[in-house]
């Protein structure tokens, strides 16, 4: 029997001006921005149809709070004592695992379609909105698929499932399983993003390997197996760590799940390895070179998931703005509320724009290509992930106190917006990484050149920014001045797709502001700029 709320007839209690529920939302059709990005890039509408379609209904939206909610339960020990090392999910939990997988969220890009790349990173920033943390189980294994041709009976075995569109979360072996997860674990206390300091040891034993040591950050643990790096006699090496073996457990010891800000439905632990059987997984003292494989394109899910929490956040205070009066004029109408979201609005196009481009670089195998991605992946997800924060507070804002309420998605999306930005290297490691491809690849060099003198002769407030950025640093900067250089040339690299591709009043608007200054660089900053073209584009 429901229960009557027993405000109803209080004279008091009557709601007007709150907006109405949105209902089912259709993620990729209500995206203009999307839409064009995924056609330039060749990806494959339909299945990106289904899926957004999927994602944004009520009930979705709905799992996707009850499994940030309802958080992983870390399990040691079943009623007799025996060792689990498990993780129990609420049912919301293993709903998104379910339609991601089944999508093929980590198979398109292996399945031999063209524009399998960009459709996968469509759907990173379609989830994203919704629920992100079934996006990293999902990404890992997704990315895993290439690190394991360095050793192809390795991949023989892992690769079907790693690639089955069946989610299986069944404590099997992996030959007995319909599909199957792959997780990572690198970090160590010690070390960070220093994995050569790692001290974890790996010795041979009866043709495998066992490994002994601990690892501060494993994450998804509840995956299938995992990729990791092991000090052997000849140096740091990779293996594969299998989660199930014939007939009992790896000597994978879970320790604690990690207590974290955000990304509440994806458990993240610390882990023992006591003697875990393991697989070499390339060239023994190669680690690095091998599991970078997995890492480069994990950092193409963390260039495009900011974009989805930015989407996701713009969207929310769009609607309330919409909907809501103050000082007898809807917020809409309101020509500061109207700046400042369109503003916002520049940052999510153009973090969008520069992801799908580079995604289409991910799905060639032409050296350019390649060597595009290569620079490009490190410059979507460093510029991207540091407007992902400010974005997310200034829509929280856009609804006042109710935005800082757990009955709306925008404090969930808050808490997400930082970790895209740590995960997979963050900003000094980027910048770095920046520093090193434009320094060791030059035709990573001549390839970003080429994207960004595609732009010239358009915009002369462009070509002026252009201009100035080649001569403040003619040769490669300093350290110490590395994150000023990575910014500018990723909003070099942003402004010129967005010239040769965006409507006139996205382009005009991000180049006034972002790259001539004018104005100054507070949200809002919008003079001489069409909001109202602007703004369509949120409404799609």
């Amino acid at each position: 029997m429901t229960t009557p709320d027993p405000r109803a007839d209080l004279p008091t209690h009557h709601v007007e001006n709150q907006p109405p529920a949105r209902g089912d939302v259709d993620l990729f059709g209500a995206d203009a921005p999307l839409r064009e990005a995924v056609a330039r890039a060749g990806g494959q509408t339909d299945t990106l149809s289904d899926y957004g379609r999927t994602l944004g209904t009520t009930e979705m939206r709905e799992a996707g709070r009850d499994a940030n909610r309802y958080l992983p339960e870390l399990r040691l020990f079943d009623m007799g004592g025996r060792r689990l090392d498990e993780v129990r999910f609420h049912p919301a939990y293993h709903r998104f695992m379910e339609a991601g997988i089944g999508a093929g969220y980590a198979a398109l890009p292996w399945e031999g379609a063209k524009g399998g790349h960009p459709t996968h990173a469509a759907m990173v920033y379609l989830a994203s909105q919704v629920e992100p943390g079934s996006c990293c189980p999902m990404t890992m294994t997704y990315a895993a698929v290439p690190a394991l041709e360095a050793t192809p009976e390795i991949a023989a075995i892992w690769r079907p499932k790693l690639t089955a569109r069946s989610y299986d979360p069944r404590v099997l072996p992996v030959g007995e399983k319909t599909g199957a997860t792959l997780g990572m674990a690198m970090t160590e206390k010690q070390g960070g993003s220093d994995v050569r300091a790692n001290t974890t040891r790996a010795e041979p034993a009866d043709g495998h390997w066992r490994l002994t040591g601990h690892k501060w950050f494993c994450s998804a643990p509840m995956s299938d197996g995992f990729l990791t790096l092991a000090q052997t006699d000849k140096g740091l090496s990779c293996f594969l760590v299998p989660r199930w073996l014939e007939g009992e457990r790896n000597a994978i010891r879970i320790q604690r799940l990690k207590d974290k800000l955000g990304n509440r439905s994806n458990a993240s632990s610390e882990i023992e390895y006591e003697g875990a059987l393991a697989h070499l997984l390339g060239e023994e003292g190669r680690g690095v070179a091998t599991i970078i494989e997995m890492v480069h394109h994990t950092r193409l899910d963390t260039a495009l998931a900011p974009a989805g929490l930015m989407r996701a956040a713009i969207s929310e205070a769009h609607h309330w703005a919409t909907h809501r009066a103050a000082f007898q004029r809807r917020l809409i109408d309101q020509p500061l509320m109207r700046a400042v979201l369109a503003d916002l609005t520049l940052d999510w196009e153009g973090a969008l724009t520069l992801g799908m481009r580079v995604a289409q670089a991910f799905d060639s195998a032409r050296p350019e290509d390649r060597a595009f991605a290569r620079i490009g992946v490190a410059l979507a997800k460093y510029y991207g992930n540091k407007r992902c924060p400010v974005v997310t507070y200034e829509a929280m804002e856009v609804l006042g106190g109710i935005g800082y309420v757990e009955d709306t998605p925008m404090p969930m999306l808050y808490r997400e917006a930082p970790l895209n930005g740590i995960w997979e290297g963050s900003g000094n490691v980027i910048c770095l990484d920046i520093l090193r491809t434009l320094a060791k690849e030059p035709l990573a060099a001549e390839m970003l050149s080429a994207e960004l003198d595609a732009a010239r002769g358009t915009d002369p407030r462009y070509d002026a920014a252009l201009a100035d950025h080649l001569a403040r640093w003619p040769a490669l900067p300093p350290e110490a001045e590395v994150r000023w250089f990575a910014e500018r040339l990723a909003l070099l690299l942003t402004a010129s797709l967005l010239i040769r591709n965006a409507p006139a009043a996205v382009n005009d608007a991000f180049v006034a502001t972002r790259l001539a200054g004018e104005g100054g660089r507070t949200t809002g900053a919008m003079a001489g700029s069409d909001v109202s073209a602007i703004l369509d584009r949120i409404a799609g």
